[in-house]
């Protein structure tokens, strides 16, 4: 694999607020480091995939349509469901409508509207974490499947009728998941996936590599003095190479 999922960010128009949220909503920790601020586990080893850290990135402009990235939250019980429901809206999370109808879990949506899943408790995720999984819509699951396999370094382990599910081979840690959902990408996605070469290993050739597999470079405003490389898989979603690490 020439690279593995490292961590997840977000745009944000007050990176601060919104991160404050999050690690109270995730119960994980708020850190500042070199100027970026991102939340993640209490003694968290980054970048061990028991967990995905966000980082949070300033961006002038706001929020407009549904995202195209989001997480599902896992819960234990019904009664857990309700009670994080109950507290996340005491954060600052409303109620959010993406279509869901009259479904098993609750659809919130951050306090710059970021769209996100309460699910009801499913044995699938009882080990996860509070992150059951970072979901990615897209058109055709299976034919994008391959290449996320190849970009994340997670294993395939579940593939049904319009969604395709990744884990770390380790076993541990939220899934991947790919969701057939109808619509085409018309903006860039306000959550993206960093990617990197494990340590010691050729940046460029991951880059090439993964350009091969169907990846294309994209121009997010990113300039040219980054140490990372901006690309869009094959459905146009974008997503960093950094530095090995």
């Amino acid at each position: 694999m020439p690279t593995r999922l490292v961590h997840l960010v977000l745009d944000a128009n007050d990176p601060l607020k919104l991160a404050r949220f999050w690690a109270a909503a995730l119960g994980w920790e708020l850190e500042e480091e070199d100027g970026e601020i991102g939340v993640c586990p209490a003694g968290y080893d980054y970048p061990d995939p028991v967990a995905l850290a966000v980082l949070f990135e300033p961006v002038p402009e706001a929020k407009t349509g549904k995202n195209r990235v989001h997480l599902d939250l896992a819960t234990e019980s019904a009664e857990h469901q309700a009670a994080l429901v109950a507290r996340l809206r005491s954060l600052g999370a409303q109620s959010a409508d993406v279509g869901q109808g009259d479904v098993p879990w609750a659809v919130l949506a951050d306090p710059e509207g970021n769209e996100f899943c309460v699910l009801e408790p499913r044995a699938v995720y009882r080990d996860t974490g509070p992150v059951a999984a970072v979901v990615v819509d897209c058109a055709d699951p299976t034919a994008l499947a391959g290449f996320w396999e190849l970009a994340s370094g997670w294993a395939r382990v579940r593939s049904n009728d319009g969604l395709v599910t990744f884990r770390s081979p380790r076993g541990v840690g939220p899934y991947l998941e790919l969701e057939e959902v109808a619509g085409a990408k018309t903006a860039k996605n306000r959550m993206h996936l960093d990617v990197a070469p494990y340590k010691d290993e050729d940046h460029a050739a991951a880059v090439k590599q993964l350009q091969e597999a169907g990846a294309v470079r994209a121009d997010i405003g990113q300039g040219s003095d980054v140490s990372w490389t901006v690309l869009a898989d094959p459905e146009g979603s974008e997503f960093c190479v950094l530095r090995p690490r």
